[in-house]
């Protein structure tokens, strides 16, 4: 087959033409479709759980499920866009094998078990307890008052706002724990 330049230029015109008036109607259908799928939604902002960036997200509701999930345009720190992970979220929310209740794994044993939030809060905080009080140093080696819990760590997360952040350091201090992170600092 002989292609001559002329020829070349006008395949690869009529092919970019075709692609371009494809891509707006597909482009039409989905704005279209994502309009219906939001359409008497319940509208939530919240920030993106992954990393410390906090980029402020939409979310949409109905009955109670996650229909849409979508940068927040009004947000300043990513002012709507999202990067992969962030996109993806709906994924990950809207997942037939994602956990929603607490699960449970004795020591020793090989596989995990459903258990009531009751229960499993119960269990936190007497474990909470236990260790604070196995642990808890009053005096350092000099004499002197330090009242700090050596054997509990805390890494805070990029999902809390500054009001959580900041009853959650409160709380932290208050049972005497010192080793406190946060992932935007790791």
């Amino acid at each position: 087959m002989s292609l001559t330049r002329r020829d070349f230029l006008k395949l690869s015109g009529t092919t970019v033409t075709a692609g371009a008036i494809a891509g707006l109607s597909s482009s039409e259908a989905e704005a279209r479709e994502r309009e219906n799928r939001i359409q008497g939604a319940a509208v939530t902002t919240t920030i993106c759980p992954y990393c410390a960036v906090g980029c402020g997200m939409i979310v949409h509701t109905r009955d109670g499920k996650v229909v849409n999930i979508e940068g927040d345009p009004d947000h300043p720190i990513n002012k709507g866009s999202l990067c992969s992970k962030g996109a993806s979220l709906i994924q990950i929310v809207n997942n037939p094998k994602r956990a929603i209740r607490p699960m449970y794994r004795a020591p020793g044993a090989n596989s995990w078990r459903e258990v009531e939030w009751d229960w499993a809060l119960n269990e936190i905080a007497k474990r909470i307890k236990k260790t604070r009080d196995e642990t808890f140093v009053q005096t350092n080696d000099k004499g002197q008052l330090v009242n700090r819990c050596d054997g509990i760590a805390h890494v805070g997360s990029a999902a809390l706002d500054n009001e959580e952040c900041y009853l959650l350091q409160k709380w932290l201090r208050s049972i005497g724990l010192v080793y406190i992170e946060h992932q935007a600092r790791i």
